[in-house]
Protein backbone atom coordinates (compact mmCIF):
# COMPACT_ATOMS: atom_id res chain seq x y z
CA UNK A 1 0.00 0.00 0.00
CA UNK A 2 1.27 3.82 -1.02
CA UNK A 3 -0.18 5.96 1.67
CA UNK A 4 -0.44 9.62 1.60
CA UNK A 5 -0.16 11.46 5.14
CA UNK A 6 -1.27 15.17 5.84
CA UNK A 7 1.90 15.99 8.32
CA UNK A 8 0.54 19.42 9.12
CA UNK A 9 -2.82 18.33 10.91
CA UNK A 10 -1.60 17.63 14.34
CA UNK A 11 -1.96 19.07 17.51
CA UNK A 12 1.94 18.52 18.46
CA UNK A 13 3.60 19.16 15.12
CA UNK A 14 4.87 16.84 12.43
CA UNK A 15 7.31 15.34 14.92
CA UNK A 16 4.74 13.18 16.85
CA UNK A 17 3.60 12.08 13.37
CA UNK A 18 6.77 11.58 11.58
CA UNK A 19 7.68 8.85 14.30
CA UNK A 20 4.24 7.07 13.81
CA UNK A 21 4.87 6.76 10.15
CA UNK A 22 8.18 5.70 10.68
CA UNK A 23 6.87 2.98 12.90
CA UNK A 24 4.95 1.83 10.88
CA UNK A 25 6.99 1.45 7.74
CA UNK A 26 9.49 -0.47 10.24
CA UNK A 27 6.74 -2.72 11.24
CA UNK A 28 4.49 -3.25 8.29
CA UNK A 29 5.55 -4.57 5.22
CA UNK A 30 2.67 -4.18 3.38
CA UNK A 31 3.58 0.00 3.54
CA UNK A 32 4.95 0.36 0.29
CA UNK A 33 5.59 3.70 0.63
CA UNK A 34 5.06 7.16 2.53
CA UNK A 35 4.29 10.72 0.65
CA UNK A 36 4.66 12.88 3.55
CA UNK A 37 2.15 16.43 2.93
CA UNK A 38 3.23 19.82 4.04
CA UNK A 39 5.72 22.23 4.77
CA UNK A 40 8.42 20.23 3.38
CA UNK A 41 11.40 21.69 4.87
CA UNK A 42 10.00 21.60 8.16
CA UNK A 43 9.56 18.09 7.62
CA UNK A 44 13.03 17.65 6.32
CA UNK A 45 14.53 19.20 9.61
CA UNK A 46 12.47 17.34 11.89
CA UNK A 47 13.11 13.88 10.03
CA UNK A 48 17.32 14.97 10.01
CA UNK A 49 17.07 15.55 13.61
CA UNK A 50 15.17 12.06 14.37
CA UNK A 51 18.12 10.33 11.92
CA UNK A 52 15.40 8.57 9.48
CA UNK A 53 16.91 7.69 6.18
CA UNK A 54 14.15 6.24 4.85
CA UNK A 55 14.11 5.30 1.25
CA UNK A 56 10.41 4.91 1.09
CA UNK A 57 9.51 8.21 2.43
CA UNK A 58 9.04 11.26 0.10
CA UNK A 59 7.54 14.54 0.45
CA UNK A 60 4.71 17.06 -1.65
CA UNK A 61 5.04 20.58 -0.67
CA UNK A 62 1.99 22.37 0.72
CA UNK A 63 2.48 25.77 1.87
CA UNK A 64 -1.16 26.20 3.28
CA UNK A 65 -2.70 24.75 6.75
CA UNK A 66 -6.27 24.31 6.88
CA UNK A 67 -6.25 25.25 10.84
CA UNK A 68 -9.22 24.22 13.01
CA UNK A 69 -10.57 27.34 13.06
CA UNK A 70 -10.99 27.91 9.25
CA UNK A 71 -14.57 26.38 8.24
CA UNK A 72 -14.64 22.93 6.02
CA UNK A 73 -15.29 25.05 2.64
CA UNK A 74 -12.03 26.58 2.85
CA UNK A 75 -10.51 23.77 1.99
CA UNK A 76 -12.62 23.78 -1.11
CA UNK A 77 -12.32 27.13 -1.96
CA UNK A 78 -9.84 29.23 -0.42
CA UNK A 79 -6.93 26.97 0.54
CA UNK A 80 -6.88 24.70 -2.48
CA UNK A 81 -3.17 24.11 -1.88
CA UNK A 82 -3.41 23.24 1.76
CA UNK A 83 -2.11 19.69 2.94
CA UNK A 84 -5.24 18.25 3.11
CA UNK A 85 -6.06 19.46 -0.25
CA UNK A 86 -2.73 17.91 -1.98
CA UNK A 87 -2.73 14.90 -0.31
CA UNK A 88 -6.59 13.74 -1.45
CA UNK A 89 -5.20 15.02 -4.88
CA UNK A 90 -2.45 12.30 -4.52
CA UNK A 91 -5.31 9.80 -3.77
CA UNK A 92 -7.49 10.95 -7.07
CA UNK A 93 -5.10 10.63 -9.36
CA UNK A 94 -3.74 7.28 -8.16
CA UNK A 95 -0.60 8.21 -6.97
CA UNK A 96 -1.12 6.61 -4.07
CA UNK A 97 -3.56 4.15 -2.52
CA UNK A 98 -4.68 6.24 1.03
CA UNK A 99 -4.58 9.48 2.43
CA UNK A 100 -4.24 10.10 6.57
CA UNK A 101 -4.83 13.21 8.14
CA UNK A 102 -5.14 14.17 12.04
CA UNK A 103 -6.31 18.17 10.08
CA UNK A 104 -10.32 19.64 10.56
CA UNK A 105 -12.42 16.30 10.13
CA UNK A 106 -15.09 19.07 8.21
CA UNK A 107 -12.12 19.79 5.71
CA UNK A 108 -11.30 16.07 4.64
CA UNK A 109 -14.64 15.54 4.44
CA UNK A 110 -15.51 18.33 2.05
CA UNK A 111 -12.36 18.04 0.05
CA UNK A 112 -12.61 14.09 -0.50
CA UNK A 113 -16.35 14.26 -1.16
CA UNK A 114 -15.60 16.90 -3.89
CA UNK A 115 -12.71 15.68 -5.40
CA UNK A 116 -13.27 11.19 -5.28
CA UNK A 117 -17.05 11.51 -5.30
CA UNK A 118 -19.12 9.19 -2.99
CA UNK A 119 -19.13 5.41 -4.21
CA UNK A 120 -22.28 4.62 -6.99
CA UNK A 121 -25.54 4.29 -5.34
CA UNK A 122 -24.53 6.14 -1.64
CA UNK A 123 -25.69 9.73 -0.95
CA UNK A 124 -23.69 10.25 1.96
CA UNK A 125 -20.16 8.94 3.10
CA UNK A 126 -19.49 8.50 7.15
CA UNK A 127 -16.96 8.57 9.49
CA UNK A 128 -16.52 4.87 11.01
CA UNK A 129 -15.53 4.61 14.81
CA UNK A 130 -14.62 1.43 16.43
CA UNK A 131 -15.00 1.64 20.18
CA UNK A 132 -14.01 -1.03 22.75
CA UNK A 133 -16.14 -2.67 25.26
CA UNK A 134 -15.43 -5.57 27.85
CA UNK A 135 -16.88 -7.97 25.59
CA UNK A 136 -16.11 -6.96 22.22
CA UNK A 137 -15.74 -4.10 20.04
CA UNK A 138 -18.72 -2.22 18.24
CA UNK A 139 -18.34 0.05 15.19
CA UNK A 140 -20.55 3.47 15.17
CA UNK A 141 -21.00 5.27 12.26
CA UNK A 142 -21.60 8.20 11.33
CA UNK A 143 -19.46 9.84 14.38
CA UNK A 144 -19.74 13.37 12.80
CA UNK A 145 -18.95 13.61 9.10
CA UNK A 146 -22.78 14.84 9.11
CA UNK A 147 -24.75 16.23 11.24
CA UNK A 148 -28.03 15.90 9.59
CA UNK A 149 -29.32 12.88 7.94
CA UNK A 150 -32.07 10.96 6.18
CA UNK A 151 -33.55 7.57 7.03
CA UNK A 152 -31.84 6.55 3.48
CA UNK A 153 -28.24 7.54 4.79
CA UNK A 154 -28.69 5.47 8.46
CA UNK A 155 -29.61 2.15 5.98
CA UNK A 156 -26.90 3.06 3.87
CA UNK A 157 -24.30 3.31 7.16
CA UNK A 158 -25.86 -0.31 8.41
CA UNK A 159 -24.55 -2.07 5.07
CA UNK A 160 -21.33 -0.17 4.94
CA UNK A 161 -20.69 -0.35 9.14
CA UNK A 162 -21.65 -4.50 8.41
CA UNK A 163 -18.90 -4.99 5.77
CA UNK A 164 -16.33 -2.84 7.58
CA UNK A 165 -17.25 -5.19 10.62
CA UNK A 166 -16.60 -7.99 9.04
CA UNK A 167 -13.66 -7.51 6.98
CA UNK A 168 -11.53 -5.38 8.94
CA UNK A 169 -13.02 -6.25 12.90
CA UNK A 170 -12.93 -10.39 11.71
CA UNK A 171 -17.16 -10.70 12.72
CA UNK A 172 -18.59 -13.26 10.70
CA UNK A 173 -22.12 -11.99 11.43
CA UNK A 174 -22.36 -8.58 12.33
CA UNK A 175 -25.14 -7.33 14.31
CA UNK A 176 -26.58 -4.43 13.41
CA UNK A 177 -28.74 -1.68 15.56
CA UNK A 178 -30.12 1.91 15.35
CA UNK A 179 -29.08 3.80 18.36
CA UNK A 180 -32.17 5.07 19.95
CA UNK A 181 -34.12 5.97 22.95
CA UNK A 182 -36.15 2.23 23.28
CA UNK A 183 -35.62 -0.91 21.52
CA UNK A 184 -39.26 -0.84 20.91
CA UNK A 185 -39.76 -0.50 17.12
CA UNK A 186 -42.37 2.22 17.75
CA UNK A 187 -39.84 3.96 20.30
CA UNK A 188 -38.15 7.08 18.83
CA UNK A 189 -37.89 9.95 16.70
CA UNK A 190 -39.17 10.84 13.11
CA UNK A 191 -35.55 9.72 11.43
CA UNK A 192 -34.42 6.21 13.72
CA UNK A 193 -38.14 5.02 13.37
CA UNK A 194 -38.03 5.63 9.67
CA UNK A 195 -34.69 3.95 9.30
CA UNK A 196 -35.72 1.16 11.88
CA UNK A 197 -38.22 0.06 9.09
CA UNK A 198 -35.55 0.51 5.96
CA UNK A 199 -32.75 -2.03 8.00
CA UNK A 200 -34.92 -4.47 8.88
CA UNK A 201 -35.35 -4.48 5.07
CA UNK A 202 -31.93 -5.44 4.28
CA UNK A 203 -29.72 -8.85 4.38
CA UNK A 204 -28.47 -7.65 7.15
CA UNK A 205 -28.27 -9.09 10.88
CA UNK A 206 -30.62 -6.21 12.28
CA UNK A 207 -31.26 -6.50 15.91
CA UNK A 208 -33.60 -3.50 15.79
CA UNK A 209 -32.86 -0.79 17.91
CA UNK A 210 -30.50 -0.45 20.58
CA UNK A 211 -30.30 2.21 23.73
CA UNK A 212 -27.21 3.28 25.06
CA UNK A 213 -26.99 0.96 27.85
CA UNK A 214 -26.36 -1.65 25.37
CA UNK A 215 -23.29 -0.24 23.65
CA UNK A 216 -21.00 -1.86 26.42
CA UNK A 217 -23.04 -5.07 26.76
CA UNK A 218 -21.87 -7.06 24.31
CA UNK A 219 -25.29 -6.82 22.36
CA UNK A 220 -24.18 -4.97 19.34
CA UNK A 221 -21.64 -4.97 17.13
CA UNK A 222 -22.53 -1.91 14.78
CA UNK A 223 -24.26 0.87 15.84
CA UNK A 224 -25.89 3.26 13.51
CA UNK A 225 -26.72 7.18 14.10
CA UNK A 226 -26.67 10.16 12.53
CA UNK A 227 -23.41 12.10 12.93
CA UNK A 228 -24.85 14.52 16.01
CA UNK A 229 -25.29 11.94 17.77
CA UNK A 230 -22.41 9.70 16.78
CA UNK A 231 -20.12 12.72 17.64
CA UNK A 232 -21.77 13.34 21.13
CA UNK A 233 -21.30 9.70 21.99
CA UNK A 234 -17.88 9.30 20.99
CA UNK A 235 -16.62 12.29 22.73
CA UNK A 236 -18.84 10.90 25.89
CA UNK A 237 -17.10 7.81 25.56
CA UNK A 238 -13.05 9.26 25.30
CA UNK A 239 -14.12 11.88 28.39
CA UNK A 240 -15.30 9.14 30.85
CA UNK A 241 -12.62 6.87 30.16
CA UNK A 242 -10.20 9.39 31.00
CA UNK A 243 -12.35 10.61 33.53
CA UNK A 244 -12.73 7.13 35.48
CA UNK A 245 -8.79 6.95 35.11
CA UNK A 246 -7.77 9.86 36.60
CA UNK A 247 -10.65 9.27 39.50
CA UNK A 248 -9.32 5.57 40.24
CA UNK A 249 -5.49 7.12 40.31
CA UNK A 250 -6.54 9.94 42.96
CA UNK A 251 -8.47 7.53 44.92
CA UNK A 252 -6.22 4.27 44.47
CA UNK A 253 -3.27 6.14 45.74
CA UNK A 254 -5.07 8.50 48.24
CA UNK A 255 -3.89 5.78 50.93
CA UNK A 256 -0.89 3.35 51.97
CA UNK A 257 -3.74 0.51 51.99
CA UNK A 258 -5.30 1.41 48.43
CA UNK A 259 -1.87 2.03 47.17
CA UNK A 260 -0.87 -1.71 48.13
CA UNK A 261 -3.85 -3.22 46.42
CA UNK A 262 -3.21 -1.59 43.44
CA UNK A 263 -0.48 -2.84 43.06
CA UNK A 264 -1.83 -5.97 43.10
CA UNK A 265 -4.59 -5.62 40.63
CA UNK A 266 -1.45 -3.19 38.60
CA UNK A 267 -1.85 -6.06 35.46
CA UNK A 268 -5.96 -5.73 35.28
CA UNK A 269 -5.72 -1.81 35.34
CA UNK A 270 -2.97 -2.08 32.61
CA UNK A 271 -5.09 -4.05 30.69
CA UNK A 272 -8.25 -2.31 30.54
CA UNK A 273 -6.83 1.01 29.93
CA UNK A 274 -4.74 -0.53 27.01
CA UNK A 275 -8.15 -1.53 25.56
CA UNK A 276 -9.82 1.71 26.07
CA UNK A 277 -6.98 3.71 24.78
CA UNK A 278 -7.93 5.69 21.70
CA UNK A 279 -4.14 5.41 20.02
CA UNK A 280 -4.92 1.62 19.90
CA UNK A 281 -7.05 2.67 17.18
CA UNK A 282 -5.87 5.64 15.77
CA UNK A 283 -8.82 7.27 14.26
CA UNK A 284 -11.19 6.24 11.89
CA UNK A 285 -12.07 5.66 8.23
CA UNK A 286 -14.43 7.88 5.82
CA UNK A 287 -16.23 5.19 4.67
CA UNK A 288 -18.44 5.76 1.42
CA UNK A 289 -16.45 7.44 -1.09
CA UNK A 290 -14.12 6.17 -4.05
CA UNK A 291 -10.59 5.96 -2.12
CA UNK A 292 -9.56 4.97 1.02
CA UNK A 293 -9.31 7.91 3.55
CA UNK A 294 -8.47 7.80 7.19
CA UNK A 295 -9.41 10.45 9.93
CA UNK A 296 -6.54 10.35 12.76
CA UNK A 297 -7.09 12.23 16.01
CA UNK A 298 -5.82 15.62 15.81
CA UNK A 299 -4.24 15.28 19.53
CA UNK A 300 -3.23 11.71 19.01
CA UNK A 301 0.55 10.41 20.08
CA UNK A 302 2.97 8.85 17.55
CA UNK A 303 1.52 5.02 18.44
CA UNK A 304 -2.00 6.34 17.15
CA UNK A 305 -0.78 7.59 13.95
CA UNK A 306 1.02 4.02 13.57
CA UNK A 307 -1.73 2.31 14.57
CA UNK A 308 -3.96 4.49 12.24
CA UNK A 309 -1.86 3.18 8.72
CA UNK A 310 -2.18 -0.51 10.35
CA UNK A 311 -5.94 0.23 10.24
CA UNK A 312 -5.95 2.21 6.45
CA UNK A 313 -4.06 -0.87 5.20
CA UNK A 314 -6.11 -3.82 6.49
CA UNK A 315 -8.91 -1.80 4.67
CA UNK A 316 -6.74 -1.48 1.19
CA UNK A 317 -5.70 -5.07 1.75
CA UNK A 318 -9.62 -6.59 1.97
CA UNK A 319 -11.16 -3.91 -0.96
CA UNK A 320 -14.01 -2.90 1.33
CA UNK A 321 -14.59 -0.23 -1.23
CA UNK A 322 -15.28 -2.43 -3.98
CA UNK A 323 -17.18 -4.57 -1.60
CA UNK A 324 -19.61 -1.56 -0.39
CA UNK A 325 -20.28 -0.94 -3.69
CA UNK A 326 -22.22 -4.13 -4.00
CA UNK A 327 -23.62 -4.57 -1.20
CA UNK A 328 -24.96 -1.03 -1.69
CA UNK A 329 -26.34 -2.01 -5.06
CA UNK A 330 -28.06 -4.72 -3.63
CA UNK A 331 -29.66 -2.54 -0.24
CA UNK A 332 -30.33 -0.21 -3.12
CA UNK A 333 -31.96 -2.69 -5.08
CA UNK A 334 -34.52 -4.26 -2.00
CA UNK A 335 -35.50 -0.59 -0.68
CA UNK A 336 -36.61 0.26 -4.72
CA UNK A 337 -34.22 3.43 -4.64
CA UNK A 338 -34.02 4.48 -7.85
CA UNK A 339 -31.35 5.40 -10.12
CA UNK A 340 -30.79 9.14 -9.28
CA UNK A 341 -29.11 8.18 -6.13
CA UNK A 342 -26.35 6.45 -7.92
CA UNK A 343 -26.40 8.95 -11.44
CA UNK A 344 -25.65 11.94 -7.98
CA UNK A 345 -23.08 9.85 -6.47
CA UNK A 346 -21.36 9.41 -9.53
CA UNK A 347 -21.09 12.87 -11.07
Amino acid sequence: MRIAVDVMGGDHGCGVILDGVIQALDSLPSVESAVLVGKEDEIKRELEAMGDRDRRISFLHAEEVLTMADKPVDAVRRKKNCSIAKGVDLLKSAEVDAFLSPGNTGGVVAVSTVKLRRLPGLERAGIATVIPAPENEFVMLDAGANVDSKPLHLAHYAVMGSVYAREVLKLKDPRVGVLSVGTEDVKGNELTLEAFKLCRKLDLNFIGNVEGHDLFSNRVDVVVCDGFIGNIVLKTCESLAHGMFSWLKRELTSTTVRKLGAMMAKGAFKTIKGRMDPDAYGGAPLLGLNGNVFIAHGSAGSLAFKNAIRMTAQAFEHHINDQMTDAIAVANEQLKVSNSVTLKSSQ
